[in-house]
């Protein structure tokens, strides 16, 4: 995984499938259970723009979703 933060024009983000990207969210909400983190109806939509999915928790991106993914991650490394 990329340790930079994801811009939402990355072309990487195109190639994410949607079975993947609902992968990502169940990490999300794993992870994001012990900070109180959760979004029990994020989904991924099925609707792209520019090729990228798009992810209905509020108005956000799948650049967002590994944003905060690779947050968690980190917070979480030593622990």
């Amino acid at each position: 995984m990329n340790a930079d933060p994801f811009t939402p024009h990355d072309t990487y983000l195109r190639t994410y499938t949607e079975p993947e990207v609902t992968a990502l969210l169940r990490e999300l909400h794993e992870r994001g259970k012990r900070f109180g983190i959760q979004w029990g109806s994020a989904h991924v939509n099925g609707a792209t723009i520019d090729g990228r999915l798009l992810i209905s928790f509020g108005d956000t991106s799948l650049a967002t979703l590994l944003n905060l993914l690779t947050l968690l991650r980190e917070g979480t490394k030593d622990r």
